[in-house]
This record gives C-alpha cells, sequence and structure tokens, in this order.
C-alpha cells in the first residue's frame, strides 16, 4: 500500500501516514528492530524508508516529508533508537542504511549530533529545544559511534563509520560549527578511540576521513585549531612510523597539513625543527615503492623543502 499500489488511493496512504504517526509505530519498530526475524527487518527498512519520504498529493517536493517533520520536532527519539539499532547485529544494517537515508536532511543530522539526554535543551526536546552553542556532555548518542566503531563487529562496526561518515561530512553549515563547540572533547575522543584503534581497518579509515575533514574548506577554522596542537602533530608522526604502509600513507595526508600551514604555532614548530634532520632522512625514503604515484612524490619533495626551510628557531605566528 505504501508503495502505491494501483487500488491505493492517495488518501488512502496519507491516513496510513498518519495512523503510523499517531499511534507511535515508528518508535515501536525502533527500539524492537533487532527482535524481528531476518526478512521482518528487511520489510521495517521498507517501511521506513516510504514513510520518511512520503510527501502528501499536491505537497511541494522542496517541503519536509510528513512523518520526518514529525519526528525530527516531535519525536527525536525515533532516530536516536535507530542509532542504538548498532547495539545489536541483528538490526545494525537495517537501521543504518534508514539513518543515512534520513541523514540528507541536516535537521535529522542535528537530532542525533545534539542529543545529550543530561543536558536541558537536548534533542530529547525536538529540533527547537537544541542550543548548538552549548557545549556537549559526551553522553548523547552521537558519541556512542566511537565505541560501535571500535568495540563492535566487522560488519557492525563497518556500518557504524559509514553512517558516521556521513554525520561528519554532509552538512557544510552544522558540522564546522558543531565540531568548533565541541572540539577538545571530540579530537579526543576521535584520537585516541579511532585514530589509535588497535582495529586495522578502523585506524586507517579513521586517518583518511581525518585528512578529509581537515582538508574541507568549511572546516578551515576546524582545520586550524587542529594542526596548532603539538600534541595532535605527535599523534600523526608516530603513524608515519607504523608497520603498515597503508596507514603510514593515510597519516602522510595528514602530516602534510601540519608542514605545508603557513602559520604554524610555535609548539609545532618546536617539534619540526628539534626532529629535522630525522624527518629528513625519514622522508628521503618514505613510501620509496610508491614509484607510480606522482602526486605522493610531489607532495613529498615539498614537505622535504618546507622541513629544509624551517628557522633554527621557532617564531611566533603572524596568522
Amino acid at each position: 500500500m505504501l508503495q502505491g499500489e494501483p487500488d491505493t488511493s492517495p488518501d488512502q496512504i496519507y491516513q496510513l501516514v498518519t495512523t503510523v504517526i499517531e499511534e507511535d509505530l515508528l518508535y515501536h519498530l525502533a527500539i524492537h528492530l533487532h527482535k524481528l526475524p531476518f526478512e521482518s527487518r528487511k520489510d521495517t527498512q521498507v517501511i521506513f524508508s516510504y514513510i520518511f519520504r512520503f510527501r502528501p498529493a499536491g505537497a511541494s517536493p522542496k517541503s519536509d516529508p510528513v512523518a520526518l517533520s514529525y519526528v525530527v520536532n516531535q519525536r527525536p527519539q525515533v532516530l536516536i533508537e535507530l542509532c542504538r539499532g548498532y547495539d545489536y547485529k541483528e538490526s545494525a544494517t537495517a537501521a543504518g542504511a534508514v539513518l543515512r537515508e534520513v541523514l540528507k536532511v541536516e535537521a535529522a543530522a542535528a537530532v542525533i549530533l545534539y542529543d545529550d539526554a543530561e543536558k536541558e535543551g537536548s534533542s530529547a526536546y525536538g529540533l527547537a529545544g537544541i542550543e548548538r552553542d552549548k557545549p556537549q556532555s559526551g553522553n548523547g548518542v552521537f558519541w556512542r559511534f566511537f565505541e560501535w566503531i571500535d568495540k563492535s563487529s566487522f560488519e557492525v562496526a563497518a556500518d557504524a563509520f559509514t553512517t558516521f561518515r556521513e554525520l561528519l561530512t554532509k552538512h557544510k553549515e552544522l558540522v564546522p560549527r558543531y565540531l568548533t563547540i565541541n572540539f577538545d572533547l571530540f579530537f579526543t575522543r576521535y584520537n585516541s578511540t579511532l585514530v589509535q584503534s588497535n582495529s586495522y581497518v578502523t585506524k586507517r579509515q579513521s586517518i583518511k576521513l581525518l585528512g578529509e575533514i581537515l582538508l574541507d574548506r568549511s572546516n578551515y577554522s576546524v582545520m586550524t585549531a587542529y594542526v596548532d596542537s603539538g600534541e595532535h602533530l605527535k599523534i600523526c608522526m608516530n603513524l608515519l612510523r607504523d608497520d603498515r604502509k597503508m596507514v603510514q600513507y593515510e597519516g602522510f595526508h595528514v602530516f602534510k597539513v601540519f608542514v605545508a600551514n603557513p602559520h604554524k604555532s610555535v609548539a609545532v614548530q618546536k617539534i619540526l625543527i628539534m626532529n629535522r634532520e630525522k624527518l629528513l632522512a625519514f622522508l628521503s625514503n618514505f613510501l620509496s615503492d610508491r614509484t607510480d604515484d606522482e602526486q605522493f612524490i610531489d607532495e613529498r619533495e615539498f614537505l622535504i623543502k618546507q622541513i629544509k626551510n624551517l628557522p633554527s628557531q621557532p617564531t611566533p605566528s603572524q596568522r
């Protein structure tokens, strides 16, 4: 019926969607998703997908779908419980597919990012209750993604990371503001849990995502704050010495942001100057087997030149 069977009228579909909302069926489906049989979980995913996309006949294509608007503004717990689907391997894939579809809408992403049940003004009160300039406690559902990615089975972790990446890269105004307000909390957890994870897959994909975040123009202020930190540089330099070449390679793309920065902090300059000779010797043979990667070779030579040209003593940044 939701998919528009020939004998189903638009009014009938609208009435069905309205009933689903009024009976709070979406919330109950979300919290019980992991208990359903496999085929029923797939059917539930389809139900969520159609209902979250549904617009009444005659509605503007740019208008918010009825059910999604209701959830974002009045029943955000539906989205929170879908995220908690990652607590169970049975529901992770279906919940993740629904989440990534609704995350195309910035308001849905905001509800998840700003969920913070310990604070008045959390997303439990709906979109209107969110205080975007108020630092997070780190207890909301977004912060559970670090654990789901690092500690879950491969299948759950991979799906959770895909959703996590979507949350952090899709919305170019929402996310930079969020990361700026929660900078220390976010990057402390990101570096300690993901970048320094014992899981090769988690470590590699997290370093790659970090590079994407820092090099995104919309995150310029976040990038400048990140590369001002000597501690962040130390973490990055350790990645260059990892036993696994792909970790080294992804770490290189973060390292180059520090070195290429024309306004290096005194802390960063001190580390680079102190380790200048070691870095020059190390980089001259770094990933020497990538002979066909011209861009990498050019970037490596550029960094060598930048390090050679560092002053003998740190100088205050002129930013």
